[in-house]
C-alpha cells in the first residue's frame, strides 16, 4: 500500500515583516503559485524591537499582497501570531511552511529550524525557496538601518512600505 501523495493546499510563510521587502514579495508570489491558500504569518516577536507595531505590520503586508493574490489567483491571508510556528501551522491547517533563503548563513539557521519543527510535528513539511538574484542581499534589518541613516531604500521595498518606513524613521520620501 502506498502513502498518499502530499499536496500543498495550505501553506504558511512566516516572518516579522518589519518592514516587508521586495524579497519577501518575491518569495510570497512564488509560494502563492504553488498553494491553494497561503497564510502569511506576521510574528509578534517583540524581542526584536520592531520598528512597526504588529497591527501596522499586518496592515502593510495585507495591503502590499492584495495585487499578488489577484495576479496568482491564490487566496492569501495575513494573520498575526505569537506561538510556536508548528502550533500556528496546525491551527490554520497548513501542511507546509515556506522559508526563503538568501545566503549560506540563512541555510544553516533554517535547516536547524526545519529539523526542530519536524521533530515537533512531522506532519508539517518545510519547503525552501531561494531568493531571486536581485533580492539575495535584502533584509528588513538592513532596510531599517539604511533608512535611518539617510540612504535610499526605494529599490528594496514596495511604495506604501517605503512611505511608512521613511515616516517611521523621521524622513520624508
Amino acid at each position: 500500500m502506498t502513502e498518499p501523495r502530499a499536496t500543498f493546499r495550505v501553506g504558511l510563510y512566516p516572518g516579522t515583516f518589519d518592514p516587508i521587502t521586495n524579497g519577501h514579495l518575491d518569495i510570497i508570489t512564488r509560494a502563492a503559485r504553488m498553494m491553494q491558500r497561503l497564510v502569511v504569518g506576521v510574528a509578534m516577536n517583540a524581542g526584536k524591537g520592531p520598528l512597526f507595531p504588529i497591527e501596522e505590520r499586518v496592515e502593510l503586508v495585507a495591503a502590499e499582497l492584495a495585487l499578488v493574490a489577484e495576479r496568482t489567483g491564490t487566496e492569501i491571508q495575513v494573520v498575526p501570531f505569537d506561538k510556536l510556528l508548528v502550533h500556528f501551522a496546525r491551527d490554520i491547517g497548513a501542511g507546509v511552511i515556506v522559508r526563503g533563503l538568501r545566503a549560506v548563513s540563512d541555510y544553516d539557521y533554517e535547516v536547524q529550524m526545519a529539523g526542530l519543527n519536524h521533530r515537533l510535528d512531522p506532519t508539517v513539511e518545510t519547503v525552501f525557496l531561494m531568493a531571486g538574484e536581485t533580492h539575495q542581499f535584502i533584509s528588513s534589518r538592513f532596510v531599517k538601518e539604511i533608512a535611518a541613516l539617510g540612504g535610499d531604500i526605494s529599490s528594496f521595498v514596495p511604495k506604501l512600505t517605503l512611505a511608512r518606513t521613511l515616516a517611521r524613521v523621521g524622513r520624508r520620501g
